[in-house]
């Protein structure tokens, strides 16, 4: 993926630094703040055999146990519950505290924007209206210095979606360590469909309702010439699959666009419908009926208005921001913060995402703690915003063998709570990613011990120092 075209100098003006001179004094001033996690042995994450001891352990599938032990081995959960520490294992002690799965949040930027004021880094809007060949996980920047940040919140996993256009490119789910785009990939990669609006775009959209409808209709025109398109070459493929690879008379040119959307055509690649307004999601579930596609509806800012007819399609559903704005001025203060509880009490699968920018998804865990103060009157409740942060998403996306919970087999991708992960208060002690312990270091806690005890002078004044000349 490209970042944003960017104009140059206006008439009569003179750039100072060639584009390959700005790239590389970006990349000096990067390395000049770079943080310490960022060099070193003593931040790198360790592998081996682990026994996480004296824990309380909330599998979020398979209830609590109230004192266990948690065994990692080859990076995958060996034992949950009564088990001995293996010989030779490193051990861990909880102290009390509840190891938790890892959180996922399924609506992200990560990797693919580091700072939101410089064009340079990033990498998540290509130029185009259609582009789904581009691939999220080709683009992540695995040094960003927003994984550390998030990652020793417990937030261990996360969607990480392109923006811009009505189908801008493809996501991916990562889990969030490694080297390489590869070696965090968790397998899980939908393509973007942007819905057309068929309202105002934002409080600032003064354009006129004639206006408006013509945009739209022309949208949803557009949408069902490029959805046909992609039908038409998928019949073109099949029918050269079945003749062997020989050339169909009038097969279409390679289309990379087209032939992303192939898996999607056929159903064997999760379609993520943006869609907010209630309008909009009702037409939506109304394009996607007798597609056969596998679909998931996200955003879903007002999908409590039309609960029951998205537990009707059967669609689950990805929302969030939960701490955001209600749509409509006329509505209550809290009926963002409700939508998640409103749409599961309607029988909806429900996960939750941040959507926000940068670092601030961090506060995943934060979002779950609203939806649970502000649902848990129609039944939405601790452990409903724990699933929805957890096994609901790792369900949506497929990864459930693996993530989502604290089971025997699964990845041991988890971490370690002092108290409830859902209040402010509470400290993240450990956090494990495919069986790696990761370093508990990150910019802002680098940042917070630097300064916790800091004094006027580095070293002691000399004797005399403070009389005048």
């Amino acid at each position: 993926m490209r970042a944003p075209a960017r104009a140059g100098p206006a008439a009569g003006e003179v750039a100072l630094f060639s584009l390959p001179m700005r790239l590389l004094l970006l990349a000096l001033a990067a390395l000049a703040v770079a943080p310490a996690h960022a060099q070193g042995p003593q931040y790198r994450a360790r592998a081996g055999t682990f026994a996480l001891t004296d824990c309380r352990i909330e599998t979020v599938t398979r209830g609590v146990v109230e004192r266990g032990v948690v065994v990692i081995e080859d990076g995958k959960i060996a034992a949950v519950g009564a088990a001995a520490v293996p010989a030779g294992a490193v051990e861990v002690p909880c102290d009390g505290g509840t190891v938790y799965p890892g959180m996922i949040d399924s609506g992200t930027l990560i990797g693919l924007e580091e700072v939101g004021s410089q064009d340079e880094t990033q990498d998540f809007d290509e130029l185009g209206d259609v582009t789904p060949q581009m691939q999220a996980l080709t683009a992540i920047n695995t040094s960003s210095i927003h994984f550390p940040i998030t990652r020793v919140s417990g937030v261990t996993t996360a969607l990480s979606v392109p923006q811009g256009g009505m189908m801008p490119g493809t996501a991916a789910l990562l889990n969030l360590h490694g080297y390489t785009p590869q070696q965090m990939a968790t397998g899980f990669e939908g393509v973007v469909l942007n819905f057309p609006q068929s309202g105002r775009r934002g409080r600032f959209d003064r354009r006129e309702q004639e206006a408006i409808d013509k945009a739209a209709k022309e949208a949803m025109e557009k949408l069902d010439e490029v959805w046909e398109q992609a039908a038409l070459y998928a019949r073109i493929d099949s029918a050269r699959a079945a003749g062997g690879g020989r050339q169909p008379t009038g097969e279409m040119a390679y289309q990379p666009e087209m032939a992303a959307l192939l898996p999607v055509v056929r159903g064997e690649r999760v379609l993520l419908v943006e869609a907010n307004a209630a309008a909009d999601i009702l037409k939506a579930i109304e394009w996607l009926d007798g597609k056969g596609l596998s679909a998931v509806l996200t955003g879903v800012a007002e999908g409590w208005r039309v609960a029951d007819k998205i537990a009707q399609a059967g669609l689950p559903v990805v929302t969030g921001p939960v701490t955001g704005l209600p749509t409509r001025a006329s509505d209550r203060y809290d009926r963002t913060y409700q939508n998640a509880a409103l749409l599961a009490q309607a029988g909806v699968q429900v996960a939750l995402r941040t959507d926000d920018r940068m670092q601030n998804y961090r506060n995943l865990p934060f979002h779950a703690g609203f939806a649970v103060a502000h649902g848990q009157d129609v039944g939405f409740d601790r452990q409903a915003a724990l699933e929805a942060i957890t096994i609901a998403p790792a369900r949506i996306f497929g990864v459930d063998d693996r993530l989502g919970s604290v089971e025997v087999g699964k990845s041991a991708t988890l971490f370690i709570a002092d108290g409830d992960p859902f209040e402010p208060s509470t400290q993240v002690q450990a956090v494990f990613i495919d069986g790696y312990q990761i370093p508990m270091v990150s910019r802002q806690i680098e940042l917070y011990q630097e300064y916790l005890n800091r004094s006027p002078g580095l070293t002691a004044r000399p004797a005399g120092a403070d009389r005048q000349p």
